[in-house]
């Protein structure tokens, strides 16, 4: 496979970044084709602007989802937009590697999201979901967070981990038509043991090494609705 990690740590010396840092080695190992998107030494402008454009359909007024499909139709659009886009065109699977910020991923990263998963490439009209433009490509979450496993549950103080994630999961890769593989956590990271990171980084070497077993997670698909997106008749 061709993967793509997209990493958003700020420190180098980062649990998360030796999370990074082994996936690289271990699916490199496997024979993989590995490349890195490390946002935070990139310097990379998470900020969605008409300076993502290097010409106008509507000069007057800024339509960001349509100025992103005729820029990229035109390959008038910023070049580290390009660059990331061909990187991900590239990719049978895409790891978005992150310490969790109030439920959800570091800004550095939803600005990697807002403006690389471009209108017309991506999704458009009814492309997307099942049919989005990314089909046939895997995404996964490899992430850290402070609160432990217990907190996170059905009856658990935080509630489920996939319906906090759900923006991310469903909305943002399962959206673009991505099989989203079950996300990998390391749970309560900054409180404890170096044998007990050590147990993780085992853990995720283990998840790396069964990537191929792993079942996606389920969500609705297109053939479910009616031409109006309202569901058909029996369908759940």
């Amino acid at each position: 496979m061709n993967v793509l990690i997209v990493h958003a740590h700020p420190e180098p010396q980062s649990f998360t970044t030796a999370m990074k840092d082994l996936a690289v080695q271990e699916l490199s190992n496997a024979g993989h084709q590995v490349e890195v998107s490390d946002l935070y030494t990139m310097n990379f402008n998470p900020v969605a602007s008409a300076a993502d454009f290097g010409s106008r359909k509507n000069p007057d007024y800024l339509v960001y989802a349509l100025e992103q499909r005729i820029n990229y139709e035109n390959q008038t659009i910023a070049s580290d937009i390009a660059a990331e886009i061909e990187k991900l065109v590239a990719a049978d699977l895409v790891i978005f590697s992150f310490p969790l910020y109030w439920f959800s991923v570091p800004a550095i990263l939803k600005g990697w999201i807002d403006r690389v998963l471009v209108s017309g490439l991506t999704y458009g009209g009814k492309r997307f979901y099942d049919q989005g433009g990314l089909k046939g490509k895997k995404a996964l979450l490899s992430f850290t967070l402070g609160g432990r496993e217990h907190m996170f549950g059905p009856d658990a103080i935080h509630g489920e981990i996939e319906t906090m994630l759900r923006p991310v999961l469903r909305g943002t890769l399962y959206y673009v038509g991505m099989d989203v593989l079950p996300p990998f956590i390391g749970y309560h990271v900054p409180y404890i043991s170096p044998e007990a990171r050590q147990q993780i980084l085992e853990d995720y070497k283990q998840y790396l090494q069964n990537l191929d077993q792993l079942q996606p997670l389920e969500f609705p698909t297109l053939d479910q609705f009616d031409d109006k997106l309202y569901p058909k008749k029996g369908e759940h």
